[in-house]
């Protein structure tokens, strides 16, 4: 599982990369930059720990195998977006939970401290009203979120220190069931607690009471249920995918995406290849791949020369074995126009799982956002429509979210 294999280090992605990005026509690419663009899911905070490397600095797919950074969010057209605090599961201990929770701080602490070292492009949104006079002013808005709520061990009040960083979103679970509720991808298959854990739904409350979104992306099936009985607001998923088009456990299918409507919540579709479609196994490639991760610790700090070592393997990896089935553009598409169908355009957003795994061919990295605008026009959707996509929907969950708190 990629963000497993990715821990801590967060090295790189295990698809590899394509070309240049793909071209728009001219208006298209203007009406993209005009747009307020957010996505849900940003993965990139694990970029910000790397030795040497710098969101200031214009990367490369193809180099380093980084997605996002300032110089091609500003070519690219995004606006901004979620800026994930993701931490991976470890074990249901009061070792592990403290661990976690002192993994958790200080990632924040990374993305607190990019806005910070350069408030001429980055500005911390807090509040839904937030993220238009940012983006008019030229700046990226940084929203924050929790992917996985394990380092909150069993204590649901530590939720507040994360919601005073900044902390608006949080994922109850990732790839395998913790303490607050069952995965929808648990290595045992077999669910937990059939949702939510009681310790869930106490975290549930805190949220709705502090005004955070609750997120099921990677939690079960049943976990989506309970939030959509028990949460006083609208849930999103922020980086998920459609079972009718591809049946994966990470997907929802057509019931879930009409009950998640009807209560004003959202699905952010994702890029990630494996959840898009099946693809031909290459066990040589995935072989080689889980050896050059294996060298990798969650806690490890990598030093610039240890990092360039890594870089070259995997890219002779890559040289090797490289990947020839991967999901592309049009698959991505096909889930983005099978979730408005379904749910309609107040519904469906954008959350691609950039730096953790999203990218397809057609669709390498921000660079290439401005091929989903081009996709929706011709597909029929209005420019209002498009906003609404892009920012509009996820925008009004947060504010649903924050009306709501307190009571």
């Amino acid at each position: 599982m990629l963000k497993r294999m990715m821990a801590g280090a967060a090295l790189m992605a295990l698809l590899p990369f394509g070309a240049q990005a793909q071209e728009v026509p001219k208006k298209v690419y203007q009406l993209h930059q005009r747009l307020l663009t957010l996505d849900s899911h940003l993965d990139t905070p694990a970029s910000l720990d790397l030795p040497g490397w710098s969101i200031e600095e214009e990367h490369g797919v193809l180099s380093d195998y980084t997605q996002v950074d300032l110089p091609r969010m500003k070519k690219g057209g995004l606006d901004g977006g979620f800026f994930a605090i993701y931490t991976p599961q470890g074990p249901l201990t009061e070792e592990g939970f403290r661990r976690a929770r002192d993994f958790a701080i200080m990632r924040g602490v990374s993305i607190r401290q990019m806005v910070a070292a350069d408030p001429a492009n980055f500005t911390l949104a807090l509040e839904a009203k937030d993220a238009a006079p940012i983006a008019a002013s030229g700046k990226r808005v940084v929203f924050m979120s929790i992917e996985n709520a394990y380092p909150l061990g069993e204590d649901v009040s530590l939720l507040k220190t994360f919601y005073d960083m900044g902390v608006r979103v949080v994922g109850f679970a990732h790839f395998a069931h913790n303490q607050f509720a069952d995965s929808s991808t648990d290595p045992s298959k077999k669910p937990r607690f059939g949702g939510l854990s009681p310790l869930g739904k106490d975290l549930l409350k805190e949220m709705n009471r502090l005004g955070v979104v609750p997120d099921a992306s990677h939690s079960s099936d049943q976990v989506l249920d309970d939030l959509l009985a028990l949460s006083t607001t609208p849930v999103l998923l922020t980086h998920s995918g459609c079972k009718a088009v591809y049946d994966h456990p990470r997907n929802i299918d057509d019931a879930h995406l009409k009950a998640l409507a009807d209560k004003g919540g959202v699905i952010q579709m994702n890029a990630f290849g494996a959840y898009l479609r099946a693809s031909k196994p290459n066990p040589a490639r995935q072989e080689a791949l889980k050896a050059l991760f294996g060298q990798l610790r969650e806690d490890a700090k990598l030093s610039p020369e240890k990092r360039a070592e890594l870089l070259a393997k995997r890219q002779e990896i890559d040289r090797l074995y490289p990947e020839t089935d991967r999901a592309t553009f049009d698959d991505f598409m096909a889930h983005m126009l099978h979730a408005l169908k379904v749910a309609g355009p107040d519904h469906v957003g954008i959350g691609l799982d950039w730096d953790g795994g999203g990218g397809v061919v057609g669709l390498e990295d921000v660079l290439d956002l401005p091929r989903i605008t081009a996709a929706l026009l011709k597909a029929g959707y209005s420019e209002a429509d498009v906003q609404k996509i892009w920012s509009g929907n996820v925008l009004r969950v947060l504010a649903a979210a924050e009306a709501a708190k307190g009571s």
